[in-house]
């Protein structure tokens, strides 16, 4: 019979063999914040990885401050990476609160084949306590809106969204909602993702003017343009939208509306889909106020019944999705690149001097052209010449998109961008 002791001693032995064979920090490499404070400046390809669980990062409302910041918390990692972070060779640094979850998570990405993972090893909380820049997940947190309204110029202001994807944790609110007051009125541009969010946005709106809301415009059909409209009808406002947005709405408002439900669950309560009251074809002028605003679509972008704002006096343009330049624009099924280019020349001849564009902060004309139209000249030329060279859909996937890598939502467009433009310019 063997003895207690003789067991214990196995044991003991067996749980030392254990956490030697397995020892995380051999198969790490480990970073400190200055080396994370010079990668963030020297790769703008670099994703950060906080694999916190949203709970504790709503809690903390900060993350790091980067262009590719994610959010997979540790449990789901092995789920999610692939989609976040397509390209094995893109550097990754992954981090935690205190260095707990983050070697760990370090460990499982170099498993599954990625070739340049890091483990920020001092944690958020150090870089917090060091003072360094971080990233509010929620500028107003006592509202459902992301931000609350800034002034941009006299009588103009805008909620700027987040950049990142539509999330339970942004409500929705990841595009600008603007609006513009008169002596005889508001009118807003984009109703919001949800009745509830429409409902904050006028909230805030009440604060600023007692001029009632008498127009919104969508800027297209998507969700976050559209499907807060409900919320307006129900306060006598006239609903604005292109005659190609209005087909959009009845052939997909519907699906749209459930991919809404399926995110913000219980802050999607009350949302339904309406048809506008008002269409336009190329340009819908108002005076409202003794202020002129011309209604616009110049053709075709981005999405069907693209639709910006213009105060020719003001010479400021509310743009919708005619143009980007905080994060990478996205290529749809029906986005016609050939064609948004030769729409953009009659964007930039209106000589706008302040811009608001449909996602990110006001800018001008310089920064959205560098971001929309160069990107998407030197992104036709290079598929241009893969087709030229007999060249095939994973030669676009290989395209050096670098020197957009630090917008945000680089990771879940580039490739998905390259292939659109690809798959179309065959058949051009």
């Amino acid at each position: 019979m063997l003895s207690i002791g003789f067991l214990l001693s196995t044991a003991i032995s067996a749980v030392d063999t254990v956490s030697t064979d397995t020892t995380i920090a051999p198969t790490i490499n480990n970073i400190s914040t200055e080396v994370l404070q010079t990668s963030l400046k020297q790769k703008p390809n670099l994703v950060l990885i906080d694999v916190r669980t949203p709970k504790e990062i709503e809690t903390i409302n900060a993350m790091i401050a980067a262009p590719q910041n994610i959010n997979i918390p540790r449990g789901w990692l092995e789920f999610r990476i692939a989609e976040a972070v397509p390209d094995k060779d893109t550097p990754i640094v992954v981090y935690c609160g205190k260095n707990l979850r983050s070697p760990l998570a370090a460990k499982t990405l170099t498993q599954m084949g990625y070739r340049n993972v890091k483990n920020y090893a001092d944690g958020f909380e150090s870089w917090q306590a060091k003072q360094l820049p971080i990233k509010q997940v929620d500028y107003a947190p006592d509202s459902m809106l992301y931000r609350k309204p800034i002034k941009v110029a006299d009588g103009v202001y805008s909620a700027i969204g987040a950049t990142a994807p539509p999330s339970y944790a942004n409500s929705g609110h990841n595009n600008n909602l603007s609006f513009i007051v008169t002596k005889n009125g508001v009118l807003v541009v984009n109703a919001g993702d949800s009745y509830l969010l429409a409902k904050a946005f006028h909230t805030e709106i009440k604060k600023i003017t007692k001029q009632p809301v008498k127009y919104v415009v969508l800027e297209n059909a998507q969700g976050h343009a559209m499907l807060g409209a409900n919320y307006w009808r129900e306060q006598g406002v006239s609903i604005i939208a292109h005659v190609d947005a209005v087909k959009e709405i009845k052939a997909h408002g519907e699906e749209s509306l459930a991919r809404m439900r399926k995110r913000n669950k219980d802050k999607a309560m009350d949302t339904k889909v309406v048809i506008p009251t008002q269409t336009f074809t190329n340009k819908l002028s108002i005076t409202l106020g003794q202020q002129t605003i011309e209604i616009l679509n110049l053709g075709s972008a981005h999405s069907p019944g693209d639709t910006m704002v213009w105060l020719p006096k003001k010479k400021l343009v509310i743009t919708g999705d005619m143009a980007f330049h905080q994060r990478l624009l996205p290529v749809f099924e029906h986005t016609d690149t050939a064609a948004w280019l030769e729409t953009w020349k009659k964007f930039a001849a209106l000589k706008a001097e302040i811009v608001i564009p449909g996602h990110g902060e006001p800018t001008n004309m310089q920064e959205v052209t560098q971001y929309t139209q160069g990107y998407l000249v030197y992104m036709r030329a290079e598929i241009a010449k893969i087709i030229e060279q007999g060249g095939d859909l994973q030669d676009a996937y290989q395209i050096d998109q670098s020197a957009y890598a630090h917008l945000n939502t680089f990771n879940e467009l580039a490739q998905h961008n390259a292939g659109q433009i690809f798959r179309a310019m065959e058949f051009e």
